[in-house]
């Protein structure tokens, strides 16, 4: 069965190690899958660094719409069995040629795609009306949570059988591949998240004010265009002492920095399914997050991570000052138990198989 993934190519957040991830997995498991970008781009970089047999389409610019002829050419001559595009200019591009081309046509919708092009006036609700028609035309839908999957529903319309909920994994490192831990004085805290409005930081810096503790030490990692309001409010609470604003890291220097880290949080007001937080309890840190999507699948209890209201610097505070309060080793085993439970349900083989399965029933229903 041959694959094509497609993505306009210029992601850098989550969708990026989402693709990147799937195609390395099915790398190794020696599936034919490809990757097609539509503009050279992060995806494309980090999709040719992990060996995955990758495709620039060469679109001149974001919606140059003239490239969809070689586009259908692409797919027809390559013999694919199914093309699967990820965000909305991927979207939009397939749905454009699906009566021309024989393979199957499946999406992922890694957000929420009636937000995706919010604030930006009359070419934003054109966008959005254009995502939703490509719904609507393509053979099956991956949700990546059941909320996404109901709001497709209910808000949509779309037909629930050909929507799947199939959430997303990561690789999952044994503990002896996980760099030791550095001793250190503070209790460091973690937030891998954009600088933007939607992810909460506000709440985050606020929580710590209420929580009123000189022994904490937070670290924000990432950029975006609230990084400036983000430093100017840490001064306005008088916490500037108490937080560093690392912006963009690697995932080299990520790791590095999770070796002093006691908890990871994101205090974001919506998420789907945050790979950060799967990637911070490889690296053996718990968790604590706002009850944003389906959170919940991840931290299913108390012994395994932190839950705050969404919106409530109360809720986010009474959350820290709980792990706060945990000596090293409750905290060490409630990482540890995490990383158990999240390897064995969202590992990115677990997402791969899921997602094959329901390729092999489309391709054999045609």
């Amino acid at each position: 069965m041959k694959v094509l993934h497609i993505n306009a190519g210029l992601e850098s957040g989550g969708g990026l190690f989402h693709i990147v991830n799937l195609l390395k997995e099915a790398k190794l498991a020696n599936e034919d899958f490809a990757l097609l970008t539509l503009s050279e781009g992060p995806v494309a970089r980090a999709a040719r660094e992990a060996g995955i047999r990758t495709y620039v389409l060469g679109a001149k610019s974001r919606y140059d719409l003239s490239t969809t002829r070689r586009l259908t050419k692409f797919i027809n001559e390559g013999h694919y069995d199914i093309v699967h595009s990820h965000g909305a200019r991927a979207n939009l591009y397939v749905s454009l040629i699906k009566k021309k081309i024989s393979a199957k046509w499946c999406i992922t919708v890694h957000s929420d795609p009636l937000l995706d092009f919010a604030g930006r006036g009359f070419v934003g609700n054109i966008f959005t009306k254009l995502n939703l028609r490509a719904f609507h035309k393509a053979d099956c839908i991956f949700a990546i949570t059941e909320n996404f999957a109901q709001l497709l529903q209910q808000r949509v319309h779309l037909d629930p059988e050909k929507i799947h909920v199939i959430y997303n994994g990561i690789f999952f490192h044994d503990d002896s591949q996980i760099p030791a831990k550095y001793e250190h004085m503070y209790f460091n805290i973690i937030n891998v998240a954009r600088a933007e409005k939607v992810k909460g930081q506000d709440l985050l810096l606020k929580a710590l004010k209420l929580v009123d503790d000189p022994h904490i030490r937070l670290h924000i990692a990432g950029d975006g265009s609230q990084l400036e309001a983000l430093k100017a409010l840490a001064r306005q609470l008088e916490m500037s002492p108490q937080v560093t604003f690392h912006g963009f890291m690697t995932q080299k220097q990520l790791k590095n920095l999770y070796r002093r880290m006691n908890l990871a949080v994101l205090t974001s007001y919506s998420e789907s399914f945050p790979l950060v937080l799967l990637e911070a309890s490889d690296n053996r840190i718990p968790i604590l997050s706002t009850a944003v999507g389906d959170i919940h699948k991840m931290i299913p209890d108390e012994e395994h991570g932190f839950i705050a209201t969404v919106g409530s610097v109360e809720s986010i505070a009474e959350q820290l000052r709980k792990a706060i309060n945990m000596n090293a080793e409750e905290l060490e085993e409630m990482g540890a138990v995490e990383k158990q439970y999240l390897a064995k349900n969202f590992a990115i083989a677990n997402q791969l198989m899921a997602i094959k399965k329901v390729y092999t029933s489309l391709v054999q229903d045609n």
